[in-house]
């Protein structure tokens, strides 16, 4: 039957409005033709739509009709190119109306805090910027074909140890600079239908109940203006959770929640209109979502080569000597490895796709090396079933007489999954010593990695000659893979998380993950590449880190000021090899010293091009003044500091091309001067202070005021925190009264010729 959106009907009572604020199953709302609100479909997940068929119980994680699984975001984000991501995002939206789906569940813009995390795979990057980039191109995406998205974890939902109970404790700058901004650019420019709050406490407060979160921040000061829906179960208390911005309550409740909200509505504790509210915002995207009657039909192929050439564009080429890659089109390749005959492709647990088709990677390559003679060996057992020794001859044996030995290893499903978080970096051991063995016995290895979070490559990368970091890259990744070996497609990918040489090296290791019911964020702001590069910890691999089967030239970097506190970046980007190919143009950017601490660099710009060889293009990219700015907890603002700015050219977080210094005017910050402020902001006020230290020496002959000078140095250095008030009596003369209260009623206000 359809529903009506007249909203003259009769209005629905109290009762049935709250139920419609929870949901009718697992996976939908409910109904209701008075209030003019269809029943809408929310289904997972961010890389492939997860539609639970009729019959499958709850979770029904995999049993669920077919869909194309592109590649997790753990993938994308290595491609850095937001509109591939786009298009990806697209694609699934088509997938999703097919399906009768009206919010698809994603995408995941959480920061990976660590390594660890085990949901890392369905997260984009180490960094806000890029997450918040391609995040909003694959809201975009999905909501232009008229469905709904879901931005989620909102917020500070970094690990899966103890996810629904823990308090993540975080200051609110970190919040503010590392955190919140991907959300908060997603809001700004892609409008998204929903946010979905996370399972977790932030300072003691469970993110569903945080009126600050779900209401200050993400609607009064973002705009948000669509639906908060909750995590499946994260709702404790349902009035206090209306109360804080949380209209949606998912999954239906068996707990009588519905009626807990209308009898506090009846008694008074909830006013009816924040019942109202949260109504109209349902009915809102209703509107806005609501598949048509006759879904459009979906091509699979077409999907499936959008998913291989995303994947391809994703591969992020780690190492590569001796020209080890592309392989050469004929010759003898040993393909090694469990996975290369049955891909590892994408993460366990809520976002599991069931794959239209998987590609093979051995197939594949046979397919693209006609003229190859490519032989296949196991190498590994990830069931444990198989005498890892046999395997392990059978592989160096293939191994020694090819010309090329290409191993596919990675990390199990078993290994990392929503629901728990790793305890290593490390790959199984039987991989380790499968890839040392086939290094001593071929002439040259190549070792392809499939895994969700970054594995170490300490024991046996300076062993083999090249390196691919493949991720988890959908259902077409064997393809992919084939394709970037063989040189079909030049890699292209740059990392988006770094790759540390410990796991004792990443910045939050000893806060990690927490205890007590509680993970404190002790690193602060520096949070991966931030870390690396502003303590000096060396690394494997750099953020932004990829090789190419070209060259690239960068040259005529300039920075011009673009307006208050912004600037505009150029360069003139140059494919100097024999091979078309991709270049992501990376810019960051240091600040002058400043009132807090701060990154080495922060990233604060890129672009990707594509160039034929001996081809040039210029790119501009635009700084605006939150690419200079800070979050000053004292004035509760994005604050621009004055001075010099070093703008970097940089091929990836360690490695700078070239460097620009902007002036910029930034933000006169003059805060107002009470007898509690510490004596360094008074002689540090740009006119208080000349005022009060005149006013100190006056009086005295030349000599004397030269040496109570150096005396007045020598104290402000021991006393600069001690409070005006007690500051005043260690002076050998008082300072009238008056004048001190003129100082302060001045500190805020052009300055005016102060009488002694």
């Amino acid at each position: 039957m359809a529903i009506s959106h007249d909203r003259s009907a009769a209005e629905p009572s109290l009762d049935e409005k709250t139920t419609l604020l929870s949901g009718q199953d697992f996976w939908s709302t409910k109904p209701s033709p008075r209030a003019g609100i269809p029943s809408l479909v929310l289904s997972d997940g961010p890389h492939g739509v997860r539609r639970q068929r009729k019959d499958a119980g709850n979770l029904g994680l995999y049993d669920s009709e077919p869909a194309t699984c592109f590649p997790p975001a753990v993938a994308l984000a290595s491609s850095w190119d937001p509109e591939l991501v786009g298009r990806v995002g697209e694609a699934l939206g088509r997938e999703a109306r097919a399906l009768g789906v009206n919010v698809l569940l994603g995408p995941g813009v959480n920061i990976k805090r660590s390594p660890l995390c085990g949901r890392n795979f369905e997260y984009f990057s180490e960094d806000p910027l890029l997450s918040g980039v391609l995040g909003t191109a694959h809201v975009v995406g999905v909501q232009n074909q008229g469905v709904g998205a879901s931005v989620k974890h909102f917020a500070a939902n970094n690990q899966e140890t103890d996810r629904m109970q823990v308090s993540a404790d975080v200051d609110e700058r970190t919040l503010r600079e590392i955190y919140f901004p991907a959300f908060e650019r997603i809001v700004a420019q892609a409008r998204p239908a929903t946010v979905m709050c996370s399972y977790n406490k932030i300072n003691g407060t469970y993110a569903s109940e945080s009126h600050w979160l779900l209401t200050q921040v993400l609607r009064e000061e973002w705009g948000f203006d669509g639906l908060v829906v909750s995590d499946w179960g994260a709702v404790g208390d349902r009035v206090a959770a209306l109360l804080a911005g949380t209209d949606l309550e998912m999954p239906g409740n068996g707990r009588g929640t519905d009626a807990e909200v209308a009898a506090a509505v009846r008694s008074g504790v909830l006013e009816e209109a924040v019942v109202d509210t949260a109504v109209a915002r349902l009915r809102d995207v209703a509107g806005r979502v609501h598949a048509e009657a006759r879904p459009p039909a979906v091509d699979f192929g077409m999907h499936h080569r959008l998913a291989r050439e995303a994947a391809a564009d994703c591969l992020v080429l780690l190492k590569n000597e001796n020209r080890t890659l592309p392989l050469a089109p004929t010759g003898r390749v040993a393909v090694i490895g469990e996975f290369a005959a049955a891909l590892r492709y994408q993460g366990g647990g809520s976002s599991h796709v069931n794959a239209t088709q998987v590609d093979s990677p051995v197939d594949e390559l046979r397919a693209l090396l006609p003229d190859a003679q490519v032989d296949f060996a196991q190498g590994y057992d990830t069931t444990g079933r198989s005498e890892a020794a046999l395997l392990r001859e059978e592989a160096v044996a293939l191994a020694a007489g090819a010309d090329t030995a290409v191993l596919v290893v990675g990390l199990r499903e078993a290994d990392e999954s929503e629901g728990f978080d790793r305890e290593n970096l490390l790959l199984p051991p039987e991989q380790i010593e499968l890839i040392r063995a086939v290094a001593r016995a071929a002439p040259r290895t190549a070792v392809v990695i499939l895994n969700g979070g970054v594995v170490s490559l300490e024991d046996w990368h300076d062993e083999v000659d090249a390196v691919v970091e493949a991720w988890l890259p959908g259902q077409a990744g064997g393809g992919a893979i084939a394709d970037v070996l063989t040189g079909r497609i030049n890699p292209s990918g740059r990392l988006a998380e770094t790759i540390p040489l410990r796991l004792q090296d990443t910045p939050c290791h000893l806060n990690f993950p927490g205890e007590q019911g509680h993970v404190r964020y002790g690193e602060g702001v520096m949070v991966g590449y931030r870390y690396y590069e502003t303590a000096d910890v060396a690394v494997r691999h750099p953020f932004g880190h990829g090789l190419s089967y070209t060259t690239f030239a960068q040259t005529g970097f300039q920075v011009t000021v673009g307006g208050p506190d912004a600037a505009t970046v150029s360069v003139t980007v140059t494919n100097t090899g024999d091979r078309h190919g991709k270049h992501v143009v990376q810019i960051y950017v240091t600040p002058p010293r400043r009132t807090v601490g701060s990154p080495a660099r922060e990233l604060r710009g890129f672009t990707k091009v594509a160039l034929a060889p001996g081809e040039s293009t210029t790119v501009e990219i635009a700084l605006d003044r939150r690419a200079f700015a800070y979050w000053d907890i004292s004035r509760d603002d994005w604050t621009v500091a004055p001075g010099g700015y070093q703008v970097h050219l940089a091929d990836n977080a360690h490695d700078v091309v070239a460097t620009a210094v902007l002036d910029l005017a930034g933000d006169r910050l003059v805060r107002p001067l009470t007898l509690e402020s510490p004596v360094r902001d008074w002689f540090g006020h740009p006119w208080v202070g000349p005022a009060l230290t005149s006013a100190m020496l006056s009086g005295l002959t030349e000599e004397e005021a030269a040496a109570a000078a150096e005396g007045n140095a020598d104290a402000l250095r021991l006393l600069s925190s001690m409070a005006m008030r007690q500051f005043v009596g260690f002076l050998p003369r008082q300072l009238p009264d008056e004048l001190l209260e003129e100082l302060m009623e001045t500190s805020t206000v052009s300055p005016e010729p102060i009488d002694d």
